[in-house]
């Protein structure tokens, strides 16, 4: 039986060569090829959040599979069935057998051929599937990612902050927001109130002082910390908030308010979307 494991601090090593010289002249050291670019922490939130089980394996096995149970694959992708060795269980309490299939629709080169995936290391993000305890169904179409030592420890993290007691609600939707103008010019307060899941509060509060840039903070009680601040980017926080808000503030959420105390709600509720930044989280080729 595996068990999930904790997170594991990888850092790549590097090796410092001096260049010899060679008849008076100094040879440049070769440049080091541009690093690989790291992990989307959105995309991979999307897929531990979807995924009751996440497996580290190494294929050993693919074959393709063809028609009627092919129907419906994507163009320029092919399905196929794969077997893999278990080398860990990064979430989930299940026993899984020291091999796995799954089927996967993965995409053809220019000639229409399949990745070549043999001897791959890979994370599967899954679920079981009933009445085959040797098997697992891939939880999205990007279900199966290349391992490399920085997005196995992203995984790995995201893993630990979803099963935190203090892990943060999923948030649905936008309630009310109300500003209350401060006694003096371009002093006020504003307060927006999210709707989650599971009923936990959520705010945010923006603080407008004169001669000072707005400063907002996000609140998971229903008493606001002073000592609040904005979500860490790349945390589930943030994820939560990021990838879950709308763009603008719902009409309904300032309904009864004074236009211009409206105004200045729909204003914080925009620095704070800006503040956040985008989030991406496109489905990725499996691989």
């Amino acid at each position: 039986m595996f068990r999930i494991l904790t997170i594991a601090t990888l850092a790549p090593a590097f090796l410092f060569v001096e260049a010899p010289a060679v008849a008076q002249r100094i040879i440049p050291v070769a440049e080091s090829p541009a690093p690989a670019p790291l992990p989307d922490y959105a995309d991979y939130a999307s897929l531990v959040l979807r995924s009751p089980l996440i497996i580290d394996v190494t294929v050993r096995n693919v074959s393709e599979i063809k028609g009627p149970e092919a129907v419906g694959v994507a163009t320029g992708f092919g399905r196929f069935y794969l077997e893999a060795d278990v080398l860990a269980l990064v979430r989930g309490s299940e026993a899984l057998p020291k091999r796995l299939g799954y089927v996967a629709d993965l995409p053809l080169d220019a000639k229409g051929r399949p990745p070549k995936l043999s001897k791959m290391r890979a994370l599967l993000f899954a679920r079981t599937l009933p009445g085959r305890p040797d098997m697992v169904q891939l939880a999205a179409l990007d279900g199966q990612r290349r391992w490399t030592p920085e997005t196995d420890a992203l995984v790995r993290r995201i893993a630990q902050e979803v099963v935190a007691t203090d892990a943060p609600p999923m948030i649905i939707g936008v309630g009310n927001a109300f500003h209350v103008p401060g006694s003096l010019p371009g002093e006020g307060e504003t307060q927006i109130f999210l709707t989650t899941k599971d009923g936990r509060p959520v705010s945010l509060s923006i603080l407008r002082r004169p001669g000072e840039s707005p400063r907002w903070a996000v609140a998971l009680s229903e008493i606001v910390d002073e000592a609040a601040k904005p979500p860490e980017r790349n945390t589930l926080l943030w994820y939560r908030l990021a990838c879950s808000l709308p763009a603008k503030l719902p009409d309904s959420s300032v309904a009864g308010q004074a236009d211009a105390d409206a105004t200045v709600a729909r204003e914080d509720y925009a620095l704070v979307v800006d503040s956040l930044g985008k989030c991406r989280r496109q489905p990725l080729p499996a691989l």
